[in-house]
């Protein structure tokens, strides 16, 4: 008897230590720029130009021309901004695992937007993730992120949002399951997980890469979804920018792993994806990051696409599993590629061929191009997918425009044709379903 209690306490105290370290893993992740080393130092004791506010091109700007351009670099449009709705209105809904979130009105509106709130109450918001009223805001709104933005450029972008015409439409409420649904628990997920304070720049990195970091890190949020996600949906930072997800579609590696990453990226390409959605022989922005695109990156200055790209660039190198190296050319003719796939191969006769050709090449426009494309060669299959359901682009970025064919097409056809551009044009076949692509539908 006393040696069974005495092996049932051994397993006993295992089992706690086995709990507690995973539990502890989950929990003490690294910060936003540890892997960068050297002395991080408060803003007042940085030596070089302070890497916030505005980029030296708009030094004598108005405050509302400043605030404009931080609201812009912190791309509080695209999430606060439902499709074909008024800028800034929210209702915009993001569809999780455990409900859906809508996005709130963040327009000047006295009764439904923000109009009544103080600037100390927006800043509890926008760094602590607290509305007006105490309640917590769940994480789909990047607080963790915006913690590191100085107070200076949150009211800088409120000083903007309150010149904006004021729009009245009420929030929608969100449809969370139990136990997700009690906000309360959020509380304990931002002491866990909203730590990093505001941005302390790198004593020991030039001013460029320091103004790169605050970009990435803070305004710009890039690790929200190109970061995988822990157990408790904090960004996995062991796994930075190795890539995570965006409203159904897969936010790819963004490391300079050369295989799965952009390692072979020039900083041109990186810069010209940034600023127009689009590098030559890369491929064109859709999904989200055309979002990003459209109404965030793309309106930054040289200066500071050119800080975002080398910081980047200097982020350590990850592989991601499932994103094989890049498929070679395709062949030209029509008899050529996979077989098995006669009704995908035969959509892509009738709805693609013309634009993109047999090879992948682009029959028209360089823009049109499949081959050498992350999505293509992605076997999952999804981004190639959302691009025939929902089209994407935009018709003066190098021909990267791409109609919707939702109306068009059933889920079984759409699967049909997605599997087969992966097999014809990418490094391993996708394998979607019917029901797969309903889901991606749904999204």
């Amino acid at each position: 008897m006393r040696i069974a209690r005495k092996t049932w306490g051994i397993g006993a105290a295992a089992a706690v230590l086995v709990a507690g370290g995973l539990a502890w893993w989950q929990v003490a992740l690294p910060g936003p720029l540890d892997f960068a080393g050297g002395r991080r130092v408060d803003l007042s004791a940085y030596r070089g130009p302070s890497p916030t506010g505005v980029p030296p091109e708009l030094a004598s700007a108005d405050p509302l021309t400043k605030g404009k351009y931080l609201t812009e670099a912190a791309d509080c449009q695209a999430c606060h901004t439902v499709k074909g709705g008024k800028p800034f209105a929210g209702g915009r809904a993001f569809k999780l695992p455990f409900g859906t979130i809508y996005t709130p009105n963040i327009t000047p509106d006295r009764e439904t937007g923000i109009g009544q709130w103080s600037d100390a109450e927006f800043l509890r918001a926008v760094h602590q993730g607290i509305g007006r009223d105490g309640t917590r805001l769940y994480p789909a709104f990047p607080y963790a992120s915006y913690a590191m933005l100085t107070d200076a450029d949150v009211l800088a972008i409120r000083r903007y949002l309150a010149t904006l015409a004021p729009v009245h439409q009420a929030n929608r409420p969100n449809t969370l399951a139990f136990p997700i649904n009690q906000r309360w628990l959020m509380a304990i997920w931002s002491a866990m997980f909203n730590r990093e304070g505001v941005f302390r720049p790198v004593a020991e990195r030039d001013a460029q890469w320091n103004r790169g970091a605050y970009l990435v890190e803070a305004a710009g949020h890039c690790g929200e979804c190109h970061t995988p996600r822990t157990l408790m949906q904090a960004m996995n930072t062991r796994r930075k920018f190795a890539g995570g997800a965006a409203e159904g579609w897969n936010a790819y590696n963004i490391t300079p792993d050369t295989v799965s990453g952009i390692g072979q990226w020039s900083a041109q390409d990186l810069t010209s994806y940034l600023r127009q959605g689009y590098a030559p022989q890369r491929g064109a922005a859709s999904g989200p990051m055309a979002e990003v695109v459209s109404l965030s990156t793309g309106r930054l200055t040289a200066s500071d696409l050119a800080a975002m790209v080398a910081y980047l660039r200097s982020v350590p190198p990850l592989s991601s599993k499932g994103l094989p190296a890049m498929a070679g050319p395709a062949a030209p003719v029509a008899a050529s590629g996979p077989s098995g796939n006669t009704e995908g191969k035969r959509l892509f006769a009738q709805a693609c061929a013309s634009c993109h050709a047999w090879s992948g090449k682009g029959a028209i426009v360089p823009g049109q191009q499949l081959t050498g494309i992350r999505a293509v060669n992605d076997r999952t299959g999804a981004n190639v997918a959302l691009m025939v359901l929902n089209g994407g682009g935009d018709v003066h970025r190098a021909g990267t425009y791409m109609p919707g064919f939702r109306m068009a097409y059933t889920d079984a056809e759409i699967a049909a044709v997605a599997n087969y551009v992966t097999a014809r044009f990418g490094a391993a076949p996708s394998a979607l379903t019917a029901s797969d692509v309903a889901a991606l539908r749904d999204q």
